[in-house]
C-alpha cells in the first residue's frame, strides 16, 4: 500500500523505516508470543532503541519532538506489519503526553525519558465497573490526609498493569468551594501498598493482560498528583484525545494487515477457470471498498491529529471520535472480508486473521464505544438535544 501524499517527507520515511522493523518481526513473532504467554518485549526495545517509541516526547527528555501525528504512524505501521503494539496507545501517547503538559518538572525528569526509550511503561486506569462509558459516575475518590492523598476505588478492563511501573490513574477529589466532585491524576506506582490488581480472563489474542485494580487507601505523597487539582477535564482530555487518534490508528494498522493477507491470497488462488479468484468482482469489490474506508479513515486520524499537534484541543476531540469511529467500522469490515475471501483458510492458524476477529471488534468497544462517539457527535457537532 503506498504511503499516502499529503504526509511530508519525513513522515514518509518515519513510516518506511518503522515498516522496516515491523516487518523484520511480523505476525509469526507476534502469534507466538501470544502463545507462549510473553510479552513483545524484544520489539518493544528495539523500537525505543530506534527512537520510535518517545517520538511525540520533548527532546529536552529524551523523546523525538514530534507528536501524536508521528506516534499514530509508529502503531499504525506496527499494526500493518502484524506485529502492533498496544501499550503505545497507553504508555506515551495517554500518559506520556498528560506528564508533558500538565507534569511538574521532577515528574517529567523522573518519567519522560524513561516512556520515551522504553525502559518505563505506565498504565491508565479510568473504567470502573458500574461507569461504563459515563466517566461522570467514576466513584475512585482521592481525599487529602496531611500532606498526603489517600486513594479509593475500584477500576477494570485496564490493560499492562502487569509490565506498567506505574499507573496514571483518575481519581475525584472534592471542590471546596462547591462541594462538587472533579476529576484528577494521580501516579500510582506499581507495588504502593493498598494498590492491587486481578487479571480478567479475556478471550483475546493478544499479549497484553487486562486487570481489575482496587485500590483501598492508597497513601500517595502531594507530588502523586499530576497537574493543577482545579483543571479537571483539560488535563483528562489531554489523554483521551490521543487515545482515540491512536486507537484508531491501531484499527487500521489492523485493517491494513487483514487487507494485504486477502489480497495475497486473491491474487494466487484458483479454483475456477480464468484466473485466481481476485478476478470476480464478487471479491474484488468488497476488497476494494474495505481499502477506500481504511484511507478514508487514514485521512481522519491525520487530521485529527494535526489538531491536536497544533493545540486545537477542541477541533481534534471532534476529529479524534470521527476518527476512532470510522477506524474501527473500516478494520472490522476489513477482517470480516479477508476471512470470507480465504474462506475456510481463514479460520486456520496457519492464515491468522481468525485471531482478528475479536481485536477488532474492540476498537468498536473501546476505549469508548461507537454509540457514545455518535451522542458526542449528535449533540457537539450538530447541535441536537442530549438523550441522557
Amino acid at each position: 500500500m503506498s504511503s499516502p501524499t499529503l504526509e511530508t517527507e519525513e513522515h514518509q520515511a518515519l513510516r518506511a523505516a518503522v515498516s522496516a522493523l515491523g516487518n523484520r518481526y511480523g505476525r509469526e513473532y507476534f502469534a507466538n508470543v501470544v502463545r507462549e504467554g510473553k510479552h513483545t518485549d524484544e520489539l518493544w526495545a528495539e523500537a525505543g532503541k530506534l527512537g520510535y517509541l518517545g517520538v511525540n516526547l520533548p527532546e529536552e527528555y529524551g523523546g523525538g519532538g514530534g507528536g501524536i501525528a508521528e506516534l499514530a504512524i509508529v502503531l499504525e505501521e506496527l499494526g500493518a506489519a502484524g506485529s502492533p503494539l498496544l501499550m503505545l496507545v497507553v504508555s506515551p501517547a495517554i500518559c506520556g503526553t498528560v506528564i508533558a503538559r500538565f507534569g511538574t518538572e521532577a515528574q517529567k525528569r523522573q518519567w519522560l525519558p524513561g516512556l520515551a526509550d522504553g525502559t518505563l511503561k505506565m498504565a491508565f486506569g479510568i473504567t470502573e465497573p458500574d461507569a461504563g462509558s459515563n466517566s461522570h459516575r467514576i466513584t475512585t475518590t482521592a481525599r487529602r490526609d496531611g500532606d498526603d492523598w489517600l486513594l479509593t476505588g475500584r477500576k477494570v478492563f485496564i490493560s499492562g498493569v502487569d509490565i506498567a511501573d506505574a499507573t496514571l490513574i483518575v481519581g475525584r477529589t472534592e471542590d471546596a468551594k462547591t462541594g462538587n466532585l472533579k476529576p484528577c491524576l494521580f501516579i500510582v506506582p506499581r507495588d504502593t501498598p493498598g494498590f492491587s490488581r486481578s487479571q480478567i480472563s479475556m478471550e483475546l489474542f493478544a499479549p497484553e493482560k487486562q486487570f481489575e485494580l482496587v485500590l483501598d487507601d492508597v497513601r500517595l505523597p502531594a507530588d502523586a498528583l499530576v497537574g493543577d487539582e482545579d483543571a479537571g477535564l483539560l488535563q483528562l482530555f489531554a489523554g483521551l484525545n490521543p487515545e482515540r487518534i491512536m486507537t484508531a490508528a491501531f484499527a487500521i494498522g489492523m485493517g491494513r494487515h487483514a487487507l494485504a493477507r486477502a489480497l495475497d491470497y486473491a491474487r494466487t488462488r484458483q479454483v475456477w477457470k480464468g484466473g485466481p479468484i481476485g478476478v470476480h468482482q464478487a471479491l474484488a469489490h468488497p476488497l476494494a471498498q474495505a481499502h477506500i474506508e481504511i484511507e478514508l479513515a487514514r485521512l481522519m486520524t491525520q487530521k485529527a491529529a494535526a489538531l491536536y499537534d497544533i493545540g486545537d484541543d477542541t477541533g481534534a476531540g471532534e476529529a479524534a471520535n470521527m476518527a476512532k469511529y470510522a477506524a474501527a467500522e473500516a478494520a472490522v469490515k476489513a477482517v470480516d472480508q479477508a476471512v470470507h475471501t480465504l474462506g475456510g483458510n481463514g479460520l486456520t492458524t496457519e492464515y491468522g486473521l481468525a485471531q482478528m476477529i475479536q481485536a477488532a471488534r474492540v476498537a468498536r468497544i473501546a476505549p469508548v464505544s461507537r454509540e457514545m462517539i455518535l451522542n458526542y457527535v449528535s449533540h457537539q457537532t450538530l447541535g441536537l438535544p442530549k438523550s441522557y
